[in-house]
């Protein structure tokens, strides 16, 4: 694998390190110097309309970002992920996501194997299973038709799927909805569970190697929540048995299908993925299960053709037009050269709720990373802080730090010209109230409002300079028709290859993640402690004593 180049001995980098230590923005001056701003900066790429006009950007800024990207060697690292070549380096694997929403017929063979027959083959097996729960075919131990999928993962085996499912709940067959467990703290499952019929519950247990600790865990609670809930209606008095009970309410999505067995799952029902798909990449692939049961083949269908349509997209378009490159540089350019942390995602889209969340999982365990692909300490800034919340409910939040504080946050206006609820106040359009502050809200960041336009309105001087907006605040908008699936399988796409393109520039390998381990070892030795072993509990830490002591004196069982 070649070695990542340095950033910061490029020429690209040593001009904007130039331009940066002067850059004085005026977005006023700049729109009003060009009144085509808006047109010459915005980029169509599938269904979404991308505004970069209120960005901090030059033509001499772009024209350097795009020969960054020559200088890294971006095009060639494209070719290299589409291709198979194994660019995740530390665990010797190819990345192909992309392979995972290739049309069928498509041809690619990577180690051997034609990949994308085998992606299809998995996609019609977990089909034709979600059909039969749709239609009423398969059904639960007593003879009741599923009503309710509950899907246990975590990481990427969660934040996807219910990220999604939220996200598209409008197309959820009537009858039929989701919901998903993650987190070992005992309550998420208590809650999931508590007012659920188990005779028309299935539960898809998603873990590649059938190993993930909370996921595990998890699985064998709600295992027992089923088993002792029909075990109290007397179901198993007759001729049904408790394993037949768990085959008939658990399938589950891995490849080991030794422990799926052991765990009382019949292999049969199990749906697999590779090791060329990192978690955080893996909602188009059978981590999607319960999308495809909940939501049908055909939504999950035109969602995988979204994400195959920007795939196509970044791959062939030069750097100028090609809307992931640009974003992607973009956000070097505020992190490496004006010194921003943080990145906030903020969706006027309310079945977007999840998807900051999402992208925090996408982003930041992709980047946040201190060393190369080559294994060599980076001497500058990587990774960014993704956050956000839906608007308008941020706005009431933390806008007033972005609009008036004195960090830069770069920040990603979604929002959807239809709405999915068309209501009216009187004789006011509610969506059209909804999108005016999504329009007010870049343009204030943008433009802001001077001293001499406070005093105007009469304002009192002597708080005149806490009205002040200073402006110059970057944001980038974007739009699309309506929330559908392939809109939905485009976004998620942008931001995929995004992060690849801030990973390329600082060199790092964004398809690992060893920096999880460590708090898993570590958990796994003091669980000991925890429990009231006291030798385990005299090897830690006095902090760590500490807290564990004053759990065990205060935990009532």
């Amino acid at each position: 694998m070649v070695n990542p180049v340095n950033p910061t001995t490029t020429a690209a980098w040593k001009s904007l390190t130039e331009t940066a230590a002067t850059f004085t923005p005026n977005m006023r001056q700049w729109f009003a110097d060009n009144p085509n701003r808006a047109k010459e900066y915005t980029r169509t790429m599938a269904d979404l309309h991308v505004d970069l006009s209120k960005n901090l950007l030059t033509d001499e800024i772009l024209a350097d970002l795009c020969t960054l990207a020559d200088e890294v060697n971006l095009r060639e690292r494209i070719n290299a992920m589409f291709s198979g070549v194994h660019i995740n380096n530390t665990e010797d694997r190819a990345v192909l996501h992309t392979a995972l929403r290739k049309p069928a017929g498509t041809e690619l063979v990577v180690d051997g194997v034609e990949v994308v027959a085998d992606v299809h083959a998995e996609l019609e097996k977990v089909y034709a299973f979600a059909e039969k729960v749709r239609s009423g075919e398969w059904k639960g131990v007593t003879g009741k038709r599923i009503e309710t999928v509950v899907n246990i993962g975590i990481g990427g085996s969660d934040l996807g799927p219910v990220m999604v499912y939220e996200a598209l709940k409008p197309y959820a067959q009537a009858g039929l909805s989701a919901r998903y467990i993650s987190n070992i703290d005992p309550t998420d499952a208590g809650e999931k569970t508590k007012d659920l019929d188990p005779e028309t519950t299935l539960v898809i247990v998603a873990s590649k190697t059938f190993t993930t600790l909370e996921t595990l865990t998890n699985a064998r609670v709600v295992r027992e929540w089923l088993l002792s809930s029909l075990r109290a209606r007397g179901v198993f008095e007759g001729d049904i048995d408790e394993a037949a009970a768990v085959r008939s309410h658990f399938v589950a999505v891995s490849t080991a299908l030794d422990k799926v067995a052991a765990f009382g799952i019949d292999p049969v029902n199990a749906f697999g993925f590779w090791n060329w798909v990192g978690g955080r990449y893996s909602v188009d692939s059978a981590v999607g299960t319960s999308l495809a049961v909940v939501l049908g083949p055909d939504v999950f269908k035109e969602f995988l053709a979204g994400f195959h349509a920007v795939d196509e997209h970044f791959r062939t378009t030069e750097w100028s037009q090609n809307v992931p490159a640009l974003m992607g540089l973009l956000n070097v350019w505020y992190v490496n050269f004006l010194d921003a942390h943080t990145h906030a995602v903020l969706p006027y889209a309310q079945f977007l709720s999840r998807f900051p969340a999402y992208l925090q999982q996408l982003t930041m365990e992709s980047n946040g990373k201190s060393v190369t692909w080559a294994g060599e300490a980076v001497n500058y800034q990587t990774g960014e802080i993704f956050w956000g919340e839906p608007g308008t409910n941020g706005q009431h939040a933390f806008y007033q730090l972005i609009h008036q504080g004195t960090r830069i946050v770069p920040a990603d206006f979604i929002a959807f010209a239809n709405p999915t609820w068309a209501f009216v106040d009187g004789e006011n359009d509610m969506h059209e109230l909804f999108l005016g502050n999504f329009f007010a809200q870049t343009k204030a960041l943008a433009f802001g409002k001077t001293a001499e336009e406070v005093r105007a309105e009469g304002t009192p001087e002597e708080i005149v300079p806490a009205r002040v907006f200073a402006g110059n605040k970057p944001s980038t908008s974007i739009m699309a028709a309506s929330l559908t699936p392939a809109v939905l399988g485009q976004l998620i796409a942008l931001y995929e290859h995004i992060t690849f393109v801030q990973g390329i520039v600082w060199g790092v390998n964004s398809f690992d993640q060893w920096g999880v381990e460590l708090g898993k070892q570590l958990a796994n030795q003091l669980t000991p402690a925890v429990a009231g072993d006291r030798e385990v509990l005299a090897q830690q830490d006095p902090s760590t004593q500490g807290l564990i002591e004053f759990y065990l004196a205060n935990r009532v069982k």
